[in-house]
């Protein structure tokens, strides 16, 4: 009965689909081409066969629960049954602390590809191709810094292993005949901690380098960055929501094209937070995440269409008239647009413009400030931005008139929105450039 009602279902989909012009078989047909990489741990809650230790790295489960494989073989059975139920073929991405160890424990740094031979054997005979993960977490070495750690012997102790296993990697791609997907993922970084930045960006850079000195042909490395894998926390993206209703085209600052995009925007991020509003669980956090992007860029690329500091009033000159009008806004008697805010060039513009900035903006009329300065508000004057794709200038900054400064609400990329903050991404950017890796 039950298979029957799937089975309706699936040709009212069809038909529903079909009016839109897609051919629901021909998609099906395609998708059964597309290999996902299959993770291993969930089945024993991110245990591994190492040492049976407590979880650390920020690693959020327990390691217990009913029905958790116990043992190498109940693992291998779990997989191959969880993907008898998924359509297509599919690969597998095995983490080190997965190995065949044989009862004795093998430390990180000693790590071998014979500790993953039957590993391969059995991927062969069951038609699966195998992906590898290094490991940085629940290991005594592990602490809060693995490859940026300070401390050159434990820093050297995680430069081994992962060059360890980007070898067992190139053996399982050679072994395939097609190239393993080596993921490098560590749980570095002080998102809070803002002292001394760039020594440990120096480090890492350092330990990068050395672990991608050798090259391999049947091994690709990939170098993940959780900075663009998380979403925006929804009372976050609620906030920025909220302030951005209060923009107003005053005196037509922005174009027609530049306002009406705005407004679609912000409709499609209300349209994904109704349920949300309305006190309900359910709600696309990704949809909002990608509705809250997009608003950002819009509004980002509109606020920075017009960067001459100063120039309130938008007329091409920097003069008194301008002064006098930041002194009307001070005193409320005209409004400015979230651009004017910017343009009075006081770095917390959203709340802090004061008679402070009529009079800065005075003295720099006169010749008394030889420069009006740079308050690291426009895209294309930030220190650093030249390290920046499309993506990151509009998509990811954080536009303090809309986006809330206050980091407890926040997740992710939206921790701080604080300009320096950018630097982090701007540094790992550039060195992805420089050096050819994989983002």
């Amino acid at each position: 009965m039950k298979e029957e009602l799937i089975t309706k279902a699936y040709e009212v989909a069809k038909e529903r689909y079909a009016a839109l012009g897609i051919d629901v078989e021909k998609v099906m047909e395609q998708l059964q081409k597309v290999a996902i990489s299959m993770h291993c741990w969930q089945a024993d809650d991110v245990i591994g066969f190492e040492s049976g230790s407590s979880l650390t790295g920020g690693i959020q489960t327990t390691g217990n629960y009913p029905g958790k494989a116990r043992n190498m073989e109940e693992l291998r059975s779990d997989i191959l049954k969880a993907a008898s139920y998924i359509p297509g073929k599919h690969r597998l991405n095995l983490h080190e602390i997965y190995g065949d160890f044989g009862g004795t424990f093998v430390d990180r740094d000693q790590v071998e590809v014979k500790h993953f031979e039957s590993w391969m054997q059995w991927a062969a005979e069951n038609g699966m191709k195998l992906d590898f993960n290094s490991t940085s977490f629940s290991h005594p070495k592990s602490g809060n810094l693995s490859l940026a750690n300070p401390d050159k012997g434990i820093r050297d102790f995680w430069i081994e292993h992962t060059k360890r296993c980007r070898a067992i990697a190139e053996e399982m791609g050679r072994r395939q005949g097609d190239p393993c997907i080596m993921n490098l993922w560590v749980h570095d970084g002080s998102k809070d901690v803002t002292v001394n930045r760039m020594k440990y960006r120096e480090l890492f850079k350092d330990s990068l380098d050395r672990i991608f000195a050798t090259e391999y042909k049947n091994m690709k490395d990939k170098l993940y960055s959780a900075a663009y894998n998380l979403h925006v926390d929804v009372a976050y993206a609620k906030t920025a929501y909220d302030n951005a209703c209060k923009e107003q085209n005053y005196n037509n600052w922005y174009s027609d094209e530049q306002w009406n995009e705005f407004q679609y925007k912000l409709a499609d991020l209300k349209t994904d937070l109704e349920p949300y509003i309305a006190g309900t669980n359910d709600y696309d956090v990704w949809a909002i995440t990608n509705a809250y992007n997009e608003l950002l860029a819009v509004y980002n690329k509109m606020t920075n269409a017009y960067t001459l500091k100063g120039d309130v009033n938008k007329d091409g000159v920097v003069n008194v008239v301008d002064a006098t009008l930041i002194q009307k806004y001070i005193a409320d008697e005209v409004e400015f647009t979230g651009a004017q805010k910017m343009l009075t060039n006081v770095a917390k513009y959203e709340s802090d413009i004061s008679v402070i900035a009529a009079t800065d903006l005075q003295k720099f009329i006169v010749g008394l400030n030889g420069d009006f300065g740079n308050n690291h508000i426009f895209l294309d004057e930030q220190d650093g931005i030249q390290y920046f794709d499309d993506t990151m200038r509009w998509y990811a900054y954080g536009n303090y008139n809309i986006s809330p400064r206050y980091p407890y609400i926040t997740y992710g990329p939206y921790v701080k929105n604080e300009h320096t903050d950018f630097f982090v991404v701007g540094y790992y950017d550039m060195m992805c450039k420089e050096h050819g890796y994989t983002k």
